[in-house]
């Protein structure tokens, strides 16, 4: 009895070893598996990124290799006559442009993106966000000709900065009011209900808490927004027209350069000096994405390390 008791007792510790063995091989297979998911996962991940970026540094890259080496700085301080000449009127136009759609565009995203996150209903909010999504939907060429139409024809603006600003404003509201709202959601219900606990009035509680925590995404989808803008065409040829004059500010009868025109026109020019117009203007206008990506990018970290300070 005592040899069949310690038989018994045996053969359960060589059970007991095996069924070890067979959890630790399992979960050291599973760990592979695992980690062999992992290694596809991020590499399908970082070919994506290649397909993403591949295409802006091969664009960016020609732009350069074909600009860089006939650029004068010239072209920035003398104004196009005919197909040569410099492209002073058209960053001025530009410039123009971009101040005119941040304030127009930035402050009716902000206040739509404002109104649909706190303060529309369901069915109201919701009809708007389709309607918005809609209108960010349509071809900016559509808007170009629907601001021909109604600016330039029905309300006799003619090519001008109001007509161009105007259509260019409308078709990129969406973008900021979007990103302003989804910013604004992100934020921690806590900190109004602090501020409301403090006994602060419900302005001061979002020009100062709300809006400056959300202020990242805000400003991503200005930046978007300009981006988009500036880099149109259509609209503006319907609209702003083209003027080899330094811009007016005038809201009628007061047609524009901007550099995406020279872009457009001069490429398929059969003068070099056309061409080469049409390469600067291209540069300039990568160096100005930079830029505006750049002074984002500043703005956000000394408005958060402020509102950490404070």
């Amino acid at each position: 009895m005592p040899e069949l008791s310690k038989q018994q007792s045996q053969s359960e510790e060589a059970t007991f070893e095996n069924l070890s063995k067979l959890i630790e091989l399992q979960g050291i297979h599973r760990d592979g598996r695992r980690k062999l998911k992992a290694k596809i996962v991020w590499s399908l991940g970082y070919f994506t990124l290649l397909l993403v970026i591949t295409p802006a540094i091969l664009i960016v890259g020609h732009v350069i290799l074909q600009a860089l080496p006939h650029f004068q700085f010239s072209v920035l301080t003398t104004s196009t006559t005919g197909l040569g000449g410099g492209l002073k009127n058209e960053i001025a136009g530009t410039l123009v442009i971009v101040v005119g759609v941040l304030i127009i565009a930035g402050g009716l995203g902000i206040l739509a993106g404002i109104y649909l996150s706190s303060y529309a209903k369901s069915k109201v909010g919701n009809f708007l966000r389709s309607s918005s999504e809609v209108l960010a939907g349509i071809p900016s060429i559509v808007f170009g000709y629907v601001g021909y139409i109604a600016l330039v024809v029905h309300f006799h603006w003619g090519f001008s900065l109001g007509a161009g600003l105007t259509t260019l404003s409308l078709m990129v509201v969406p973008y900021v009011s979007k990103t302003t709202e989804v910013a604004l959601r992100q934020v921690p219900s806590s900190y109004s209900e602090g501020g409301e606990a403090l006994g602060l009035s419900e302005g001061y509680i979002l020009r100062r808490i709300t809006l400056k925590s959300a202020l990242p995404g805000v400003v991503t989808g200005i930046i978007v927004a300009v981006a988009i803008a500036t880099g149109e065409t259509a609209p503006l040829l319907y609209t702003a027209g083209y003027s080899q004059n330094l811009p007016r500010l005038a809201v009628t009868h007061s047609p524009l350069g901007y550099l995406t025109y020279a872009v457009w026109t001069f490429y398929n020019q059969p003068s070099k000096s056309a061409v080469q117009l049409s390469y600067d203007a291209a540069l300039l206008l990568i160096i100005g994405v930079v830029m505006l990506i750049v002074i984002s990018r500043v703005v956000v970290s000394v408005s958060q390390r402020h509102s950490e300070n404070t």
